[in-house]
């Protein structure tokens, strides 16, 4: 027979306890039929029945598992890339702290939000690079997003081409069936400037593939400032640079792909509206297994206890007869 719960230090404490007690209670009774010089067979009843229910206790606690059964079990989820800008503009401050500080933030809740998925980052400026790969390793996800910086890409403008082609290319690479694509999904998070010119045609080959794509805009309308080693940046002819929220190539993205645009900015949060759009897209079957299962019969053994155990103290006989 096999069992649900291993045999532990709390079953030991009371199989040492009843031991103790009994040992005390029969000691007790040899003294005092001893005493009156009389038998105390009648307490072999008491023993005996109190043992007997003991044991079933002990034994619905282990939870003893019967029968066999097949059960089959599938392993459904998603594949999500998170594309996260990370040009100098991203430093900007309109959304507090910083709008990279509040995608971090952001990010660790769509993390938890999708334990059951794969995720991956990938990190861009005008360049791309896969910062973490597909995994369902939440801690390395977390620990990923915790280092991320402007300082890890080269800052020379944005470009959403490079991010979007590179994500397309780790889905495509394992052949999935058309079918199984629509459970593979691309995030790009930015604050809208993209300076390519190559992203309507990345956008055009991850609609046809049936990969959905969801934009994220961060910032402001009214903008701000970029903070470089604690002053103010400026441009070459000496001027403050200003950065603002850029929602039209990020709505017009969402649009030509049949994802949706979603923002935040300093009155307006979408994050949860973005998880519950990922989480109504239909995962695809990943892995399929027969299993053998048993069912854990403890109720048996703890209501015949249970019986035995009302009877003992509603039944009262002399222990000890003169």
């Amino acid at each position: 027979m096999a069992w649900y719960n291993s045999f532990s230090t709390t079953e030991l404490f009371f199989i040492g306890f009843f031991l103790i007690a009994y040992i005390l209670y029969i000691t007790r009774m040899i003294r005092i039929s001893k005493y009156l010089k009389t038998s105390f067979k009648a307490v072999v009843g008491k023993i005996v029945l109190r043992t007997v229910y003991f044991l079933l206790f002990i034994i619905a606690l282990l939870g003893p598992l019967m029968g066999n059964a097949t059960r089959e079990v599938q392993a459904v989820g998603k594949d999500i890339y998170l594309c996260i800008d990370l040009s100098q503009s991203m430093n900007a401050s309109d959304v507090q702290p910083s709008r990279l500080e509040k995608i971090k933030f952001e990010l660790k809740d769509i993390i938890k939000s999708f334990s059951a998925d794969r995720i991956g980052l990938i990190i861009f400026s005008s360049e791309a690079f896969v910062q973490c790969p597909l995994t369902y390793d939440q801690n390395a996800l977390n620990l990923f997003v915790e280092t991320l910086s402007t300082s890890l890409v080269p800052n020379t403008g944005t470009d959403f081409g490079p991010p979007l082609r590179l994500a397309y290319e780790k889905f495509t690479e394992d052949e999935s069936a058309p079918s199984q694509q629509k459970s593979k999904i691309i995030t790009l998070i930015s604050d809208g400037e993209d300076f390519g010119t190559e992203t309507s045609q990345v956008g055009d080959k991850i609609e046809e593939s049936g990969i959905r794509l969801f934009t994220l805009g961060i910032g402001t309308e009214k903008g701000s400032e970029i903070l470089s080693r604690g002053a103010p940046k400026t441009d070459n002819q000496g001027e403050v640079v200003v950065t603002k929220l850029n929602p039209a190539s990020l709505k017009r993205l969402a649009s030509e792909t049949g994802g949706e645009y979603f923002e935040i900015n300093d009155k307006r949060d979408d994050t949860k509206r973005l998880i519950s759009a990922i989480d109504n897209i239909e995962g695809e079957l990943k892995d399929s297994r027969q299993i053998d299962t048993s069912s854990n019969k403890y109720m048996y053994f703890l209501a015949i206890g249970t019986l035995l155990f009302l009877a003992d103290q509603l039944i009262k006989f002399k222990t000890v007869s003169i």
